[in-house]
């Protein structure tokens, strides 16, 4: 039979295997393997979901606070060094107990309600660790709103591009709200991309429901792994067609990965990684098709390399964007 020094012992390990998970899901990079390896770990035992749930709930609830307060409790004082590499979780549960002083973290309950808002800058990419387990990989300039109540959880993405990976329950089924169009599931791995006029869904793995904003809940496609549709701004699903789920989600390790794409579409793609846009001059230009890999954090790369792949030129306009022309 276990002592209370051993369970003691146990939690404690558990506690400080949270932590450094959870420190990695909020870097920018997080390769697949390492994925994997966090969702084994995940599933491992009740408790480890537990501890991720409520590093989420704290580090959530800190955005509420006054930004010097924030910066106070994260430094250390100068008479007591560093002794742990995990000061992260125990600035993170100084910073509970702030926040309950405050009146600003409730917790999840037994009901699993929760809300939150979490958004990327120009060139930002972030991981997200939701209560129930799922997991948000958001793009560029993206931003996302969550609610989960009793019997569903809802996401809407505001704008930009989110990898859903979500943890599968048939009793609260996950809907993303994106514009026009609205994605529902019990657990997969899908990708969504809000667009000015329209939205598009891929899936990696699992099923997904895809319909348009006032479409009935009978409506709309069905997609499997290895499937997208778009939606357009009158709330019309295409019909599904094949999609490269991996080249798709590249942007998740840094990469912009364009296979035949057509110009006008890696011009868009590529904006979104720049202060100023990127334009084509023309039709003709924009069905140029383009097959190559860039970094995303190096978007001037493919402006330098475009003239010696393509029979076009780039040029500069007086508002700092660039516009692609023929040569």
């Amino acid at each position: 039979m276990m002592d209370s020094r051993e369970c003691a012992c146990g939690q404690s390990r558990v506690r400080d295997e949270a932590a450094q998970w959870f420190v990695r899901l909020q870097s920018p990079v997080m390769g697949v393997d390492e994925r994997e390896r966090f969702e084994a770990w995940l599933g491992e035992h009740p408790n480890h979901r537990d501890e991720i749930q409520l590093l989420q709930g704290i580090w959530s609830a800190t955005d509420l606070l006054p930004r010097e307060r924030l910066q106070a409790l994260c430094e250390p004082p100068a008479e007591r060094p560093r002794r742990r590499p995990l000061l992260r979780y125990a600035v993170a549960a100084g910073l509970l107990v702030v926040a309950v002083g405050l009146g600003l973290f409730s917790g999840l309950g037994a009901s699993g309600d929760y809300s939150g808002e979490f958004a990327t800058a120009l060139g930002e990419r972030r991981h997200v660790a939701l209560p129930d387990g799922s997991l948000i990989d958001l793009n560029s300039r993206s931003h996302v709103r969550i609610l989960f109540e009793h019997r569903v959880r809802r996401v809407e993405l505001v704008e930009g591009e989110a990898l859903f990976s979500v943890e599968h329950d048939t009793a609260r089924p996950f809907t993303v709200d994106a514009g026009s169009g609205q994605v529902t599931v019990t657990g997969t791995r899908f990708d969504v991309r809000r667009d000015a006029d329209s939205t598009r869904v891929a899936v990696e793995e699992g099923s997904v429901k895809v319909r348009g904003r006032d479409a009935p809940a009978s409506g709309g496609v069905s997609l499997t792994a290895g499937l997208g549709t778009r939606i357009d701004a009158q709330g019309k699903v295409a019909a599904p067609y094949a999609v490269n789920a991996d080249e798709l989600t590249a942007w998740r390790n840094g990469k912009l990965v364009f296979n035949n794409a057509p110009l006008s579409e890696v011009a868009e793609e590529v904006s979104r990684y720049r202060a100023k846009p990127i334009r084509v001059a023309n039709a003709a230009v924009g069905n140029l098709r383009l097959t190559s890999v860039f970094r995303s954090d190096n978007p001037e790369a493919l402006l330098k390399a475009l003239p010696n792949v393509l029979p076009v030129a780039v040029r500069t306009l007086d508002d700092g964007s660039q516009e692609i022309t023929a040569k």
